[in-house]
C-alpha cells in the first residue's frame, strides 16, 4: 500500500470483496478506502428494483458491511443522486479518486458516462472495471463487426477466449477506512424491506451476501455439478446451481463460477460434460447482456420488429389468474406458487409458464416480464428480457413461435413422480400420478376421493390447450410475412 490519499469505491451490483477489481485497485493505490453505496433507484428508469430484489439488497448490504468491518473498513450508505453523493463524499473524506465496476443496463451505461466525465472535470481520478461479465459486450463482434443475434456462434467466439481470462482476485486482507467516519444513513432508512410480511419464505430459502454465495457455489461444485446436465431441467430435484441472484447482485462473479467448474473437472474428470453445460449457461448470461447492451430498446420492445403488429389479446383477468397461480394447469400454477413463496422459480417452469401466458393466453410478454421483475430475487434486466422474448418467439435466437410448451407433457417428462406438483399444490396432493397434472381429465370418483372439486378447490383450465395453441399459430401466421 502506498501513500496516495483516499479512494472511494462506489459499490452497485458488485457486493463482494473477492474478485472485485475496483476494490482491489483502491486498496493497492490508496491509503484509505471509503466504501460507498448510493441508493438511487430513480437512476434505473422504469426498471428500478422490484420488491423481491429490494429484500435481497437490504440483506446483502448488511452482510457487505460486516465483511468490510472485519477487515478494517465500513460501508457508507447514502440516498439521492449518485453524482451528488460522490461529490459530497469526496469532499468530506478528502478523496482524490473514485473506482467502480461497470454496469451494462442501458440507463446505467449513459449515466455512468456522464458521471465519469463530471468527476474528471472536477479533478478527480476515475477508473471503472469489468466485474460482472466474462467479456465486455463491446468487444465481442461477428466477423462483419456486428453484434451477435444467435447464441451458438456468439458462445463459440467467447469460449475461445476463456483461457485468456485473468484468475479471480483474492479478497483484500485489509481495507483501511479514514480515521474519521464518513457520515451516512442507516440501512433501515433505505426502506427496502416489504411491509406486508410475505418475505418469510424468502428468509427460509436464501442467504444473501458473499458468504452465502460462496457457500452455494462450493456446495454446487462439490455435489451437484456432476448431474447438472440433466438435473437442471428437473424442477423436482435440486439440480440447478441456484446462483442466479448471487450473480445478479455481484456477491459472486462469473470468473469465480468458471474457476469452480474447471476445478471440479480437474479433480473429477467424469463431471466434464455437466460442468461444460454449466459453463454454457454462464454463456447464456453473457449473451443476454450482449443483447441488452447492443439493443437497448428490447426491455420494452420486441427485437423481431414483426411483433409490433402481433394481435395480442390483453385480458387483465387472465393475467391476474396467471400471477396468482390459478390457471388450471398444475405445472404453471405450482411454479407461480414457488415464485410467490421463495422469490424464485425453476427455469424449466419459467419457460412453461411464459409460454402459456404469451401463446395460449396471448398476453403481451411485457406483462410477464414486469411481474417477474417484481417477484424474482434474481430479477436481472438482461436475463429477464432474453427469457421472455425467447419464449414469446420475438427476440434474438428465439424459440420458433410454433414451439408451444404443453404443460401436461412437460410435467410427465420433467416431474415424473409429481413431487414438484405435490410440494407447491397441496390441494392436489392426494390425486394419483396419472391425474394430478391434468385434473380436468380425472374421473369424478377420483376427484372426490382426493378432495378436489374443480372450479372450487382448484380451477378448471383457463383455456383449452389445443384450441388456444391453434389460435396462437394463426395469430403468428398473420404477421409472419411482414417485414
Amino acid at each position: 500500500m502506498n501513500d496516495r490519499g483516499t479512494a472511494i469505491v462506489w459499490f452497485r451490483r458488485d457486493l463482494r470483496l473477492a474478485d472485485n477489481p475496483a476494490l482491489s485497485a483502491a486498496c493497492e493505490q490508496a491509503r484509505h478506502v471509503v466504501a460507498l453505496y448510493v441508493h438511487a433507484p430513480e437512476e434505473d428508469g422504469e426498471w428500478a428494483p422490484g420488491g423481491a430484489s429490494r429484500w435481497w439488497l437490504h440483506h446483502s448490504l448488511g452482510r457487505l458491511d460486516d465483511s468490510l468491518r472485519a477487515r478494517g473498513g465500513r460501508l457508507t450508505l447514502r440516498r439521492g443522486g449518485s453524482l451528488a453523493a460522490l461529490f459530497a463524499v469526496a469532499r468530506e473524506a478528502g478523496a482524490d479518486r473514485v473506482y467502480w465496476n461497470r454496469l451494462y443496463d442501458p440507463a446505467r451505461v449513459a449515466h455512468d458516462t456522464h458521471i465519469k466525465a463530471a468527476l474528471r472535470e472536477a479533478g478527480l481520478e476515475c477508473e471503472s472495471f469489468n466485474a460482472a461479465l466474462l467479456h465486455e459486450p463491446r468487444e465481442v463482434r461477428t466477423g462483419q463487426g456486428e453484434p451477435y443475434r444467435v447464441f451458438t456462434p456468439f458462445w463459440r467466439t467467447c469460449a475461445a477466449r476463456l483461457d485468456a481470462l485473468p484468475r479471480p482476485l483474492p479478497a483484500p486482507q485489509q481495507i483501511v477506512a479514514p480515521s474519521a467516519p464518513v457520515a451516512g444513513v442507516t440501512l433501515d432508512a433505505l426502506d427496502l424491506l416489504p411491509r406486508i410480511g410475505w418475505d418469510a419464505g424468502l428468509n427460509s430459502a436464501w442467504t444473501p451476501g458473499e458468504e452465502g454465495a460462496l457457500a452455494r457455489l462450493e456446495a454446487f461444485a462439490g455435489d451437484a455439478i456432476g448431474a447438472y446436465g440433466e438435473g437442471r431441467n428437473r424442477p423436482d430435484r435440486l439440480g440447478t446451481s441456484r446462483l442466479s441472484p448471487y450473480l445478479h447482485f455481484g456477491e459472486v462473479g462469473p470468473r469465480q463460477c468458471l474457476a469452480a467448474a474447471r476445478n471440479a473437472t480437474a479433480e473429477r474428470p467424469a463431471v466434464q460434460a455437466s460442468a461444460d453445460s454449466f459453463v454454457r449457461e454462464l454463456g447464456w448470461r453473457e449473451f443476454a447482456h450482449h443483447l441488452l447492451y447492443h439493443f437497448p430498446h428490447t426491455p420494452t420492445t420486441s427485437l423481431d420488429t414483426r411483433f409490433a403488429a402481433f394481435p395480442w389479446e390483453p385480458n387483465d383477468a387472465w393475467v391476474e389468474a396467471w400471477q396468482r397461480g390459478r390457471t388450471g394447469y398444475p405445472i404453471v400454477d405450482a411454479g407461480m406458487q414457488e415464485l410467490w413463496h421463495t422469490g424464485w422459480m425453476h427455469n424449466r417452469v419459467r419457460m412453461i409458464a411464459a409460454s402459456l401466458l404469451t401463446k395460449n393466453l396471448r398476453q403481451p410478454w411485457l406483462k410477464g416480464a414486469q411481474w417477474f421483475w417484481d417477484t424474482l430475487v434474481d430479477a436481472d434486466l438482461a436475463n429477464n428480457t432474453l427469457g421472455w422474448q425467447w419464449t414469446a418467439g420475438c427476440g434474438a435466437d428465439a424459440a420458433p413461435f410454433f414451439r408451444v410448451f404443453n404443460p401436461t407433457l412437460q410435467t410427465e417428462r420433467f416431474d415424473s413422480e409429481r413431487a414438484y406438483l405435490r410440494r407447491w399444490l397441496p390441494e392436489l396432493a392426494r390425486l394419483p400420478d396419472k391425474w394430478i397434472h391434468c385434473p380436468w381429465a380425472a374421473p369424478a370418483p377420483v376427484l372426490a376421493q382426493a378432495g378436489v372439486e374443480l372450479g372450487r378447490t382448484y380451477p378448471r383450465p383457463i383455456v383449452d390447450f389445443r384450441d388456444s395453441r391453434a389460435a396462437a399459430l394463426a395469430a403468428y401466421g398473420s404477421i409472419r410475412q411482414t417485414r
